[in-house]
Formats: C-alpha cells, sequence, structure tokens
C-alpha cells in the first residue's frame, strides 16, 4: 500500500477531524496544549482528494472557532479577514493534492513533499496574516517593513508546527504501511 493510497483510506478523515478538533482551540500552543493543527490538517485531507471534506473541514473550524469564543477564548482574530482563511486552508488542500502523486516516502518523494509543506505554509501565512493586518481594522496603515517587523515573529511557529505535524503523520504512515497487516494487504494488491 502506498503513501497516497494508506491517506485515502477511511480512517483519514476521522483522524484528522479528530486532530483539529484537539488542537484547534489554541493556535499556538503552550505548556498544556498542542498548537493548532489545521493547516497540516487540511495538507492530508488533499491526499484524500474529496471535494466534501475540505467542504466539512471549513465548517469544522468555523463550528469550532464559534464554540471557543462561546466559552471564553478572545475573539481578536475574528475580523472581516477571517474569510481568507478559506484560500489560506485551500492552499494547504491543493498542496497536499499535489503532493499525493509522490506515492513512495523515499528520498526525493520526501523531499519534495516537504519542500511543498514549507512552500504551502508560507503562502498561507502571507494569505491569512496579510489579510488580518490589511482588512482587520486593529491596525493604522502599515508600510511592508512595518508589517514585516511586526508578523515575522509569528511565522516560526506557524510554519514550524505544520512541519512538526506534517514530519509526525508522514512517521505514522511510514509504520502503519511497514506493519506486517499492511504488508500482507498490499502483497494482495
Amino acid at each position: 500500500m502506498t503513501t497516497t493510497q494508506r491517506l485515502q483510506t477511511r480512517s483519514c478523515p476521522i483522524a484528522l477531524i479528530a486532530l483539529m478538533v484537539l488542537t484547534r482551540f489554541h493556535h499556538f500552543g503552550d505548556m498544556l496544549h498542542m498548537p493548532d493543527a489545521s493547516l497540516a490538517v487540511f495538507f492530508f485531507a488533499g491526499f484524500y482528494r474529496k471535494p466534501s471534506l475540505f467542504a466539512f473541514l471549513l465548517v469544522l473550524a468555523g463550528v469550532i472557532d464559534y464554540l471557543a469564543i462561546a466559552n471564553g477564548t478572545s475573539a481578536w482574530c475574528v475580523s472581516p479577514a477571517y474569510v481568507f482563511l478559506i484560500p489560506t486552508y485551500a492552499v494547504m488542500w491543493l498542496a497536499g493534492r499535489y503532493c499525493s502523486r509522490y506515492t513512495v516516502l523515499d528520498f526525493v518523494g520526501v523531499s519534495l513533499t516537504f519542500g511543498m509543506v514549507m512552500l504551502s505554509a508560507t503562502i498561507a501565512f502571507l494569505i491569512s496574516n496579510g489579510s488580518f493586518y490589511l482588512l482587520s481594522g486593529r491596525y493604522d496603515p502599515l508600510s511592508w517593513s512595518e508589517y514585516t517587523a511586526r508578523v515575522v515573529q509569528y511565522y516560526p511557529p506557524y510554519a514550524g508546527s505544520t512541519l512538526l505535524y506534517a514530519a509526525v503523520g508522514f512517521a505514522i504512515i511510514k509504520i502503519l504501511i511497514n506493519m506486517p497487516k499492511f504488508q500482507s494487504r498490499q502483497k494482495a494488491l
């Protein structure tokens, strides 16, 4: 069973939904909470290749945010720019779809996939943070240098946690693929 086939099983959406539910309440994480895995969830959902899963995860993200705010989490990030989370997550989903062509976890496939994770996370960062600074109404107009100085501190945890979740996700998949139970299924295919 290839990496792509493993990610297209019925268990993939359940695992992605569970990961989003468990991590979305705390964006960067802290000593008690894991950082938000939403970007990695949408990346892996791209492997699944079902647009209905993308739509479901968008709705789920909105419901989780609503519940978090209703239970006392700050609504600071909810602004007219919130709608730009759709293209932010679409970038990750499309990157996952693109990477689904690398069906084996060899050096080339892993290198290209992690390069795509970093590129898509960077684009997602620019969309989500850029739209927030431009449309939230929470900041006076900024020059590009001021904007860069303010947001550069948020990029490492944003992209780093996505890369970490991707690495853990692919490690789990590699372990599952190499388990005797899955090897016998692969031979049957």
